[in-house]
């Protein structure tokens, strides 16, 4: 049985990247480098290209880091961090959605910080990082095909932030599949689905005739919590 690399680490250092870049995450970018490279979860070219998503976010002014983030994640739905946008759209399910999600953070003795939503991607991400690497590695695989949307998005607006996401689809096990995605396409019923992440499909990202179901592991890991996250 081939063993899965510990990747706790980097997706915290992931988590990290995908935050806000206020002043706190520019203080630490070098101790963030370090983590990723003590852990090598990633392959050389991968790691390679998150560094230098680090070195931008080191180089800009914090004026200017701070814009580009709210004007890439805040202002449009394709490119947009919260993991439900591309799975329910303004639907009535996802609600519910969001009370399932934080309800599993829970169930795993991690609860949110004040003004957190439980489908933000480096809070989800934080989550992931408290699991075993095979727990982990599986939980990021189902949502693999949502991660390739927001890359290709990033990736068509040559945005260096799509090296984060690269690198979540290479720590899920599955290759970047860039497909075209329209800016600011309407969400229609395809994109409305059941409980959270249920047969979740984006923009032609399921598989051929197969569902995407996501299930969502609820274990107690005991004392361990992701960084902001409150016993």
């Amino acid at each position: 049985m081939k063993t899965t690399k510990p990747m706790s680490l980097t997706l915290r250092v992931l988590a990290r990247l995908l935050s806000y870049p206020d002043d706190a995450l520019r203080e630490h970018l070098d101790e963030l480098r370090q983590a990723l490279r003590s852990e090598a979860a990633l392959q050389p070219a991968r790691a390679a290209e998150v560094e230098a998503l680090i070195d931008d976010i080191g180089a800009q002014s914090a004026i200017d880091a701070e814009a580009d983030y709210v004007q890439l994640f805040d202002s449009g739905r394709r490119t947009s961090l919260h993991l439900f946008e591309h799975v329910h759209g303004d639907s009535r399910d996802r609600g519910p959605a969001m009370i399932d999600l934080a309800q599993t953070f829970e169930s795993a003795g991690l609860y949110l910080a004040e003004g957190e939503m439980p489908d933000h991607l480096p809070v989800v991400l934080e989550y992931a990082s408290t699991q075993p690497p095979r727990e982990a590695r599986a939980f990021l695989a189902e949502m693999a095909h949502i991660f390739n949307v927001i890359f290709s998005a990033l990736d068509q607006r040559r945005s260096r932030y799509a090296s984060a996401l690269g690198a979540l689809i290479e720590l899920a096990g599955e290759k970047c599949a860039p497909v075209n995605v329209p800016d600011e396409e309407p969400i229609d019923e395809s994109w409305a689905e059941p409980a959270a992440f249920d047969g979740c499909s984006s923009a032609g990202q399921s598989r051929p005739d197969q569902p995407q179901p996501i299930h969502i592991q609820r274990k107690t890991l005991g004392p361990t919590a992701a960084p902001g996250a409150r016993p």
